[in-house]
């Protein structure tokens, strides 16, 4: 009776909740915490996974949203090795993607292994901005790239960089792309601000 109570409560608690996704981020969280320290903010960060059953489409390849997935991951273990995470909870800060835009350039296939590499870019008074890219241990090719804005609440990014590394860094230089992106998004939050505002007037 015990024994089905468990499994009950088991099945229950895997239909409610992504289960895997909070263990794989404890275990990320681990595996981070006992390597070394990477001092250098800017530094490229590698991160490896492999293309799993669970991970699969219809077609037999990486489903879209696994890549957004993995990328939570990748980012989270950039943090926690660089000390931006650790300082921001320090600070009393959050941080939450406002943006991402992601390209497919070619698929990865089951059990193809890969790792992502991450790299803060710069930031401005609101967010940092990353790259990610999906590196293909088969050949090098880079299977995709994102870019995200990783927003910070309650605190600022040059405040934390400065309680990490005990100094004032100098942001260094959006690459040209970054900029478009970052116009584009800029315009996106000004076009709904105004379209919700004459929503507000019509009512």
């Amino acid at each position: 009776m015990l024994l089905l109570l468990v499994l009950s409560a088991l099945l229950l608690l895997f239909c409610n909740l992504d289960v895997w996704y909070f263990l794989r981020g404890a275990l990320v969280f681990f595996q981070a915490w006992f390597q070394p320290r990477i001092r250098d903010i800017l530094a490229e960060q590698r991160y490896d996974g492999m293309v799993l059953p669970h991970d699969l489409d219809y077609l037999g390849h990486m489903n879209n949203s696994r890549y957004l997935r993995e990328c939570d991951f990748a980012r989270f273990h950039h943090y926690m090795r660089n000390g931006l995470f650790m300082a921001s909870c320090k600070l009393g800060a959050r941080m939450v993607v406002g943006a991402s835009t992601i390209r497919y350039r070619r698929s990865l296939d089951f059990r193809e292994p890969f790792e992502i590499r991450t790299k803060v870019l710069g930031w401005d008074e609101k967010a940092f901005y990353l790259e990610q890219r999906f590196v293909s241990k088969k050949d090098g090719f880079v299977s995709a790239v994102m870019l995200c804005r990783q927003n910070v609440v309650r605190c600022s990014p040059e405040r934390i960089i400065e309680f990490v590394c005990k100094a004032k860094i100098e942001c260094p230089e959006f690459p040209e792309e970054l900029k478009h992106w970052i116009s584009f998004i800029t315009a996106s939050s000004q076009a709904l601000r105004a379209e919700s505002g004459l929503d507000n007037k019509s009512k």
